[in-house]
């Protein structure tokens, strides 16, 4: 069995890069304006387009005047990796406080020369390998998937985007920012993984406690040294509690057994339930692990929209439009019970609709997966979809 499915994804693979050299994706999707609203005590913006939401980071970074706290997953050595890098420089060299964290293990490919700062600037790199990995110790495992963003404790970015020139303009993707009190609730996100994580050699940052209690915003953070996974509790509860519909945005779907049974029961009481993934992701083998699910999500009444010409890279979802999550968190075992993640959890009736219009522009851009062309497929497909099915827990 293992050396079947080796076999696979090493044919997965093989023929998904003939594919990309042989027939390069035409790049093509609908933009979506930045999108303005008030929630609670903060201002919140939408992000939906990487040039849109870098120019933005770029100027708040520039404009920080106390203290800026980044934290990526990917942060890539490119022309915009650069000018990130370089902001992040000048803002220290004015008298900006600049605290860093990057994930190890995602940047293996960036040049060294590029993970190097001046000592001005404070920089926690998530280690590749931590003591207890190799034992099977829960709590050192997992990645650092979070993307923050937090400017004078007053100002605070959270999403999906990765840093590089490629997420600007050819992946589909969702960030939010607030102004306002609401964002303590990532300043402190930052403040607590960097105390937890952080070596001997930096300096501790203060936890100072929340300057007001918003009920309609909340942080949830999946925290694996800790054995915290709220983000997978809060996608039961939403679902749950689904009257009229839940459209979901997902570049790896692979739900586990509870999330998967929640939406077929929401869809057999009569939601409207819908799930958008890329036709095509960056990882072959997640798009085949997810379509696993596909004979079962499309039998049990709910509809597939396949997003083309570009990848979709956004973790959201709005339901009955009065409820909204925007985060780094994929509906996948590693981002559920593994990485390190965040999600903002939003009651608001203004973002859940700007949200469906953001999935009203993202379905424009889709093809919805019929029962029939599905049951099509070819039997090599069902079969490797088969025997790739016991990995699921994997990714």
């Amino acid at each position: 069995m293992l050396l079947t499915q080796l076999a696979i994804i090493v044919s997965l693979i093989g023929i998904d890069n003939w594919r990309k050299r042989v027939r390069p994706k035409r790049i093509k999707f609908p933009r979506t304006a930045p999108a303005d609203m008030t929630v609670g005590g903060s201002d919140a913006t939408t992000f939906t387009y990487g040039e849109d939401l870098y120019a933005d980071m770029l100027a708040a970074i520039r404009g920080a005047q106390s203290r800026i706290l980044f934290e990526t997953y990917i942060w890539k050595g490119d022309e915009l990796g650069r000018e990130f890098k370089q902001a992040l420089i000048e803002a220290a060299e004015r008298g900006v406080e600049v605290y860093v964290i990057y994930d190890g293990f995602a940047n293996l490919v960036v040049p060294r020369s590029f993970k190097r700062f001046p000592s001005s600037i404070h920089v926690l790199c998530y280690p590749l390998l931590r003591p207890g990995l190799l034992v099977l110790n829960i709590r050192k495992s997992g990645r650092d998937h979070r993307k923050i963003l937090v400017i004078d404790g007053e100002t605070a970015y959270v999403g999906g985007y990765n840093i590089g020139s490629t997420y600007a303009t050819e992946w589909r993707d969702t960030h939010i920012k607030f102004r306002g009190p609401s964002a303590w609730d990532f300043e402190n996100a930052f403040v607590d993984f960097w105390n937890m994580q952080r070596p001997g050699g930096l300096p501790l940052l203060a936890d100072e406690g929340a300057r007001t209690w918003e009920p309609r915003i909340r942080a949830h953070r999946n925290t694996p040294g800790m054995l915290v996974f709220p983000i997978r509790g809060m996608y039961l509860e939403a679902i749950d509690r689904a009257r009229d519909h839940i459209y979901i945005t997902q570049a790896y779907f692979i739900p586990d057994r509870e999330i998967l049974q929640a939406l077929l029961s929401a869809a057999r009481r009569g939601v409207d339930v819908r799930v958008l993934v890329p036709e095509r992701s960056n990882h072959v083998v997640a798009d085949w692990m997810s379509r696993g699910f596909y004979s079962t999500l499309l039998r049990g009444g709910i509809s597939i929209w396949l997003y083309e010409n570009a990848m979709v890279h956004a973790k959201t979802a709005t339901i009955d439009g009065k409820w909204t999550t925007i985060g780094t968190a994929n509906i996948d075992r590693l981002s559920l019970t593994g990485n390190y993640e965040i999600n903002v959890e939003v009651f608001d009736e203004g973002l859940a609709e700007q949200m469906e219009k953001v999935f009203a522009a993202d379905s424009s851009n889709a093809r919805r997966l019929s029962i029939g062309e599905w049951d099509r497929r070819a039997i090599a497909a069902k079969f490797s979809e088969l025997v790739l099915a016991p990995l699921r827990p994997l990714l």
